[in-house]
């Protein structure tokens, strides 16, 4: 437990202090997917459904979600976000769509729980957009594939 930086000494959460932290670049990439039908694939990228574009109203929702980090999750600290970007793209092969959100701060902590937020909301969104036609989507895969910056320093998925 004592290196659970939100735990304090007596067990109690707790929002950790970086006021002393440098600040520094930092960037986080994340990614999830959602498995659907074919013919749901097929009208997500269309791109015109009732409710509209699917995939643009999820990317919009993804970027809406990680400005609100710091609202949803209790002890985030709420950054001063320099960008956000959410990328939807099908999986060629598969039925399915790749959920990917870069963002990007200049300060004291990271960001990604920003990038992480982003992905569940736009796959929830596209969820949100398409069960009128197919309630068994599979939401999954949402992990943290890159960081940069901060004392901790880089992290690759996969690298040592």
């Amino acid at each position: 437990m004592s290196d659970l930086t939100h735990i304090g000494p007596d067990g109690r959460a707790r929002m950790v202090d970086v006021g002393d932290k440098a600040v520094t670049q930092r960037t986080a990439i994340a990614r999830g997917r959602v498995d659907m039908a074919a013919d749901t694939l097929t009208l997500a990228t269309s791109r015109d459904t009732r409710k509209g574009d699917p995939i643009a109203i999820a990317e919009l929702a993804g970027i809406m979600a990680a400005k609100k980090t710091a609202d949803l999750i209790p002890l985030c600290h709420p950054l001063p976000l320099t960008s956000v970007k959410v990328d939807i793209e099908p999986i060629a092969g598969e039925s399915a769509v790749s959920v990917t959100a870069r963002a990007k701060t200049s300060g004291q902590t990271g960001v990604e729980m920003e990038a992480l937020t982003a992905v569940s909301v736009a796959c929830l969104t596209l969820y949100d957009m398409l069960k009128a036609v197919d309630k068994a989507m599979v939401i999954g895969g949402i992990e943290l594939v890159e960081k940069t910056g901060g004392k901790s320093g880089d992290y690759r998925k996969g690298e040592p």
